[in-house]
């Protein structure tokens, strides 16, 4: 996957997340971790490369092909795509698998057979198998978690998107969820993941884009980033997220 923007920018008011933000990644990033500090950008250049949000200037392409900017076009567009949120996004009222088959129904088009099928499979898959029936308030926060990636797993996305998948968990929850997304990375999903979690990025990314002040800072293959950072910004920001890691 190639991924490419250019002077992309988005307002919330006055206040620009994204601020001429522009980077490349190389031909073959299958998982790009975007880091950076607090409030500098990740979240919304995340949902601008999935086509929740429409970026107000500058263009974005997915392995050449250019994200279309009109509501329609970026419905279709995300259709194609599977989301995590780190507050899970589940429906309280329904159960693990209603969580997953009505997507699947409504969105998707799948019959109800067909989507319940996919659905036990991927919570089979994830550790969820005695859990279908379950609201999600009689689950843990990790197996929310799970089944909310489950259900963005669900229609086959191209690219899965998580957003701080694992910033309301605990430490052991937090390992097995990261589990998860290792081994879907393992297994070919291509994925773009915001997070803190500076360690697992390491493990698993291929590409890393650093953003600070609605700006990318740098854009590099991981393995350079995390032995030789470029700018004295991320040299910090490495340096005080491993001081007690």
């Amino acid at each position: 996957m190639k991924l490419e923007t250019q002077a992309v920018t988005k307002r919330y008011g006055a206040h620009a997340a994204l601020d001429g933000a522009s980077f490349a990644t190389g031909d073959e990033a299958r998982v790009i971790a975007l880091l950076g500090p607090s409030g500098g950008g990740k979240s919304t250049l995340l949902r601008v490369l999935g086509c929740l949000l429409v970026p107000d200037e500058g263009s974005i392409s997915i392995d050449s092909k250019v994200l279309p900017h009109d509501d329609d076009g970026a419905l279709q567009a995300r259709r194609e795509n599977g989301f995590v949120f780190q507050g899970y996004n589940l429906f309280p009222h329904l159960t693990a698998l209603q969580n997953i088959t009505l997507p699947l129904r409504e969105v998707h088009g799948m019959n109800a057979t067909e989507a319940e099928q996919r659905a036990l499979e991927l919570l089979h898959r994830l550790g969820l198998e005695n859990h279908e029936h379950k609201r999600p308030s009689q689950l843990s926060g990790g197996q929310q978690q799970r089944a909310a990636i489950a259900r963005a797993l669900a229609p086959k996305p191209r690219l899965l998107l998580l957003d701080e998948p694992t910033s309301a968990l605990d430490p052991v929850v937090t390992g097995e969820v990261l589990d998860v997304i290792r081994e879907l990375a393992e297994a070919g999903q291509s994925i773009i993941l915001a997070t803190h979690e500076i360690s697992f990025a390491r493990k698993v990314a291929d590409w890393v884009v650093f953003l600070a002040a609605g700006k990318v800072q740098e854009s590099s293959p991981a393995a350079d980033f995390f032995t030789r950072p470029k700018t004295q910004l991320a040299q910090a920001y490495l340096e005080g997220l491993s001081k007690y890691r």
